[in-house]
């Protein structure tokens, strides 16, 4: 069963044509990999789903409410959460503190959104840090941060924006146990993401995005043969990876990314 569902969505900046009648529909408890070359339009969908931009036609549904005409904080309270690809803590803030805001979403109670914010810093193995200023952290941490601070608003779908972007390949297994803990969680995730490795890895389903079009959807397996996939992203010396989705990430070091 559809938790979210994409319809016809279109999203101009002036002449150009960011997401041009962009349809899917996500099923609850999957993983969907988004992906694209920069530029297709996969940051500006997550914006158009999570209310920051209001798109010129089509509609987003999620568990069949109406997502277009809502704020952010109004689409975050009926169970979306997301992470952005330009990490901004509050780096004046601990790392304890920057959760905390987070959790006082759904926690009036000071102490109480502490004791929540200090699980899911535990969660993401940051407990350590948290008396820490965010502003000190490393990228791999302030990325675990972020998973943390959109954990606190207590989602059921979770839109991941480039979760392994920027960090170093030592720290990619670490980020994909947790993307597969979150599932545990019984969390429903769309993740947009430039490693093909890590995608493949990870996604039960992609969607692939090219000059703001959707241009195929179906099983990892077989999105990666797509020729226009190929042409405008992968690069003709990409090698589909062996053995499928859900690998576990341990093989992952060193692995070669597709072109971002």
């Amino acid at each position: 069963m559809a938790c979210l569902e994409v319809q016809g969505i279109t999203k101009r900046f002036g002449g150009l044509v960011a997401n041009h009648n962009i349809s899917f529909a996500v099923r609850r408890g999957e993983i969907l990999g988004l992906i694209g070359p920069n530029g297709a339009g996969k940051s500006t969908l997550f914006d158009v789903i999570t209310g920051y931009y209001r798109p010129e036609a089509g509609e987003v549904r999620f568990d069949n409410h109406r997502l277009v005409g809502r704020r952010p904080d109004q689409v975050n309270r009926l169970g979306i959460g997301r992470t952005f690809q330009k990490l901004r803590p509050f780096n004046a803030m601990t790392v304890l503190e920057n959760v905390m805001v987070a959790a006082m979403q759904h926690r009036a109670d000071p102490l109480a959104a502490r004791g929540e914010a200090l699980r899911y810093l535990e969660f993401v193995e940051l407990a350590d840090k948290r008396d820490s200023f965010a502003r000190d952290l490393s990228t791999g941490q302030r990325k675990r941060l972020e998973l943390a601070r959109a954990m606190a608003t207590r989602p059921r779908l979770l839109l991941l924006d480039e979760v392994t972007g920027g960090v170093d390949q030592r720290t990619i297994p670490t980020l994909l146990q947790l993307i597969g803990r979150l599932r545990e969680q019984g969390l429903t995730l769309v993740v947009i993401e430039h490693n093909m490795r890590v995608i493949m890895s990870i996604s039960d389903r992609i969607v692939a995005l090219h000059l703001g079009e959707v241009i195929a959807d179906g099983p990892p397996s077989e999105v990666v043969k797509e020729r226009r996939l190929i042409e405008a992203y992968l690069g003709d010396t990409f090698v589909v990876p062996s053995g499928g989705a859900r690998a576990s990430g341990d093989g992952l070091r060193g692995a070669g990314e597709g072109r971002a």
